[in-house]
């Protein structure tokens, strides 16, 4: 939500209250056409009507201000939902989250779009209040930004947004885990710095509020064993030794030590797939 700077110039209040002066003397041209013509039709060629006055300019500068000042409580209850904020999202809650980070310190441009600045201004905030330093604007950090509560990642409102959809919450999580693509692979590694197969999906799950185990063989035998067409995106895909999270249309987003990295690919071999719906 953009800042507005309401200590305008006086030339400035002056130019924007003529501006409102003509759309209101423009309001009223129909009208004006039928009383003020008839009078002029008795008047010399050569006779001006008069101008209306202009509304005085400091009552509508005050108007203006009072529609276009920004509105904290309202920054707060944009960012308040459980959804997590990360790099390549925009929107209003962006905005909101840029203006919080602003009153931190930071000094970011607010268009509404999660780029390299507002993703480096979120880790520095993270870093400086003991948070976990990610990047993303989960529970913790949404709640220490909107008032110094934290909220759990366990918290109910997060578990909701899993359970309310089964379409959404999936793609969420897909979405979550292809912000990851490109990690580097790191044996029994379980975050943004390096991930092995069990650890994307602890990981990942985990911004959802689905804690599970650091363990691909206990993390396949805690969900519900399907088949790969009742799969749906976000389910997991499981080989023997190795997890995956199901991304859809055949593919799957794992972190895969022949590939060096997180990835999406195609689904390889006769795999099972489990969920946590």
């Amino acid at each position: 939500m953009t800042k507005h700077n309401t200590h305008r110039a006086a030339g400035r209040a002056r130019n924007g209250a003529t501006r409102f002066a003509y759309k209101g003397i423009g309001g009223a041209a129909m009208l004006g056409t039928v009383v003020v013509g008839s009078a002029f039709a008795a008047q010399s060629a050569s006779a001006a009507p008069a101008a209306p006055a202009a509304p005085a300019p400091a009552e509508l500068t005050a108007t203006e201000v009072s529609t276009t000042a920004p509105d904290q409580a309202q920054v707060s209850t944009l960012l308040s939902s459980t959804k997590t904020l990360y790099k390549g999202k925009s929107g209003e809650r962006v905005e909101a989250l840029q203006s919080l980070l602003n009153d931190e310190g930071a000094n970011l441009e607010v268009d509404g779009k999660f780029g390299p600045k507002t993703d480096a201004a979120v880790r520095a905030y993270q870093d400086e209040n003991d948070l976990q330093v990610d990047g993303r604007v989960g529970p913790e950090t949404r709640g220490s930004l909107s008032g110094g509560v934290s909220v759990s990642s366990s918290d109910s409102s997060a578990k909701a947004e899993v359970s309310s959809s089964k379409s959404t919450s999936g793609g969420s999580i897909v979405d979550a885990a292809r912000q990851y693509i490109g990690v580097d692979y790191d044996w029994a590694g379980s975050s943004p710095s390096g991930f092995d197969c069990s650890g994307l999906v602890k990981y990942v799950y985990g911004q959802f509020g689905i804690d599970l185990p650091h363990s691909s063989s206990k993390q396949a035998h805690g969900g519900t064993r399907i088949s790969q067409s009742q799969a749906q995106p976000g389910d997991l895909v499981v080989w023997p030794g190795h997890i995956g999270i199901y991304a859809g249309n055949n593919k799957v987003v794992d972190a895969g030590s022949s590939k060096g990295s997180v990835s999406e690919r195609t689904i390889w071999g006769n795999p099972s797939f489990v969920t946590y719906r």
